[in-house]
């Protein structure tokens, strides 16, 4: 299972949750199994055309899965998926 960091906006949907445990062998698969538990997290992750929205940026262990394999980035036991929403301003 994958530790998935939830970041305050979204803990609402994850029962006021910081911190979950979810099952899966890729960033895909961890995503739609937290969907399964947590309706509502698709919507706010993933744009109309079902990709993962551009200001909202996913790492695994502290690596931005950009620079790895996007979505079917292979998740191992006891990583950590961290999601994390862009912040703007200036």
């Amino acid at each position: 299972m994958a530790k998935v960091r939830i970041p305050t906006p979204l803990q609402k949907l994850a029962e006021n949750q910081a911190e979950l445990e979810v099952s899966g062998t890729s960033v895909k698969e961890v995503l739609a199994n937290l969907e399964a538990k947590y309706p509502g997290f698709q919507e706010r992750l993933y744009d109309d055309k079902g990709q993962l929205r551009r200001f909202i940026n996913f790492y695994v262990n502290e690596e931005d899965i950009r620079f790895a394999d996007g979505e079917a980035t292979i998740l191992k036991e006891d990583d950590e998926l961290s999601i994390v929403p862009a912040i703007a301003g200036g």
